[in-house]
């Protein structure tokens, strides 16, 4: 089999400046023999920004294309080809298409790398206030309110600090919900726009911010919540316990009810008891009369 001497390369771009932009990024795109972009024509606009051209080919590489386009890609690469990819903006992969190209690429021994760059989970992070030693990054949540309830519920005493993305026009309703499921006293922050000339970061408790946000958000949204206290049953109120055991309720997670206990099983299958019935016992040998008490001979 001949070597593979692709490489796949995954680049940041930024998420709000452009001179957020890796040096390495411009090299890229003008070197790449094919750049795979979400978006074709935020690409084009990337690059004028930057002052460059893109010599290779350039193919859009989105959501609805991810599972089709992968295969050439994949094939290009392992025939020798240097594939680039971007995103509209961050790190490829990171709730965006990449991680297919990424899993079929690595499948084939293709060498993989990455030109890093801005994202906007360590940016509001970063800004939110909260802590950031531990910290779970959650993408989207679902559309529907019920499955976002579901969602919701499923981390309600996760202690790690939780990232999510979310669509303005959702956000009040995202906010309310996750008052209801974690508190309306959680402390959390909504960074709005970071990076671009009206970033904005509201801090505050989630009812707090859900009513700010009910009053119309505009911009890319990046949510930070403060992970679940620390305490024990014993520190928590009346109050908080009913609604901690409510939410576990309604997640299905509620103790279930035990099974009653099952028989005990037989130490041997039926019908082969190694052990003898009663009546089965064989009697104690009988001595002779003729025998009893007669002296025992010894031989010479």
């Amino acid at each position: 089999m001949a070597p593979v001497t692709g490489t796949l390369v995954l680049a940041g771009t930024p998420i709000g400046d452009i001179a957020d932009a890796p040096p390495r990024l411009a090299t890229e795109l003008q070197s790449a023999d094919i750049v795979a972009a979400e978006d074709t024509r935020r690409l084009r606009g990337l690059t004028r920004a930057l002052g460059i051209h893109t010599s290779g080919r350039v193919v859009s590489y989105f959501e609805g294309n991810e599972s089709a386009r992968t295969p050439e890609l994949v094939e290009a690469l392992v025939g020798g080809a240097r594939v680039l990819l971007v995103t509209d903006a961050g790190m490829p992969s990171v709730s965006d298409p990449g991680y297919r190209l990424v899993a079929a690429a690595v499948e084939e021994g293709v060498r993989v790398t990455a030109v890093p760059g801005p994202s906007a989970v360590l940016t509001a992070l970063a800004l939110s206030g909260l802590p950031v030693d531990r910290f779970c990054f959650e993408g989207f949540l679902p559309r529907k309110a019920g499955e976002r309830l579901g969602k919701l519920r499923e981390v309600a005493d996760e202690r790690r600090t939780l990232v999510y993305f979310e669509a303005p026009h959702r956000l009040d309703d995202t906010l309310a919900a996750m008052a209801e499921v974690f508190g309306a006293d959680r402390r959390a922050a909504v960074c709005r726009e970071p990076t671009k000339t009206y970033e904005e970061v509201k801090r505050g408790p989630l009812a707090d911010l859900a009513a700010w946000a009910a009053e119309g958000v505009r911009g890319e949204i990046t949510v930070v919540v403060e992970g679940a206290p620390e305490t024990g049953p014993a520190a928590l109120d009346a109050e908080e316990l009913v609604r901690r055991v409510r939410v576990r309720e309604e997640a299905g997670s509620g103790a279930r009810r035990r099974s009653p206990p099952s028989r005990p099983r037989r130490a041997f299958p039926r019908g082969r008891c190694s052990m003898p019935s009663s009546r089965q016992r064989t009697r104690p040998h009988r001595i002779p009369e003729r025998l009893r008490g007669a002296p025992e001979t010894v031989k010479s």
